[in-house]
């Protein structure tokens, strides 16, 4: 299975964050080594599996509701 390579950004507009940051925010996930990332001559590109699953590790599921009529108070 082939894995593509994305740019920048293609990632920004895969994570959502284009609109707000451009290229800024992947740039950063690189430059901090949250994410792993391959250099093309001077291109960084990022596997869209490590996309994948970046997204998912960051994936926040929402909590059971506890029991009772009024749940816990915040």
């Amino acid at each position: 299975m082939s894995d593509r390579l994305l740019s920048v950004a293609e990632v920004a507009v895969k994570l959502g964050t284009w609109e707000e940051s451009g290229e800024r925010f992947p740039r950063r996930l690189v430059e901090e080594r949250r994410i792993a990332y391959v250099k093309v001559g001077r291109y960084v590109r990022i596997k869209e599996s490590v996309v994948d699953a970046y997204i998912e590790a960051n994936t926040v599921q929402p909590r059971r509701r506890a029991s009772g009529r009024w749940g816990v108070a915040a």
